[in-house]
């Protein structure tokens, strides 16, 4: 979660890309060169331990012109953690 909010926040498109989910993962992210990431609040996480295979991160990161509050899921997928899907709370 903390290095999909750093691809966001450096406008890493590429790493953004590689950790979603194969199945979910849109043609490109559409990112603003203009947006400005300043903080990452980690809410709550559940599942995501050594031995499982899925994972859930509510979070919120802040920008310059507001706030994006989400429950992302992540799962394993040839071993590697990669986002599947966010609800927006």
């Amino acid at each position: 979660m903390r290095s999909r909010y750093s691809a966001f926040a450096v406008g890493d498109e590429t790493y953004l890309l590689r950790t979603w989910h194969p199945d979910k993962r849109p043609r490109d992210v559409g990112l603003d060169p203009a947006q400005r990431w300043t903080r990452l609040e980690i809410l709550a996480t559940s599942g995501g331990g050594l031995l499982q295979n899925e994972g859930t991160v509510e979070f919120r990161a802040h920008a310059t012109d507001g706030v994006v509050h989400e429950r992302s899921r992540f799962v394993r997928v040839d071993g590697q953690w990669v986002y599947l899907e966010g609800t927006h709370e």
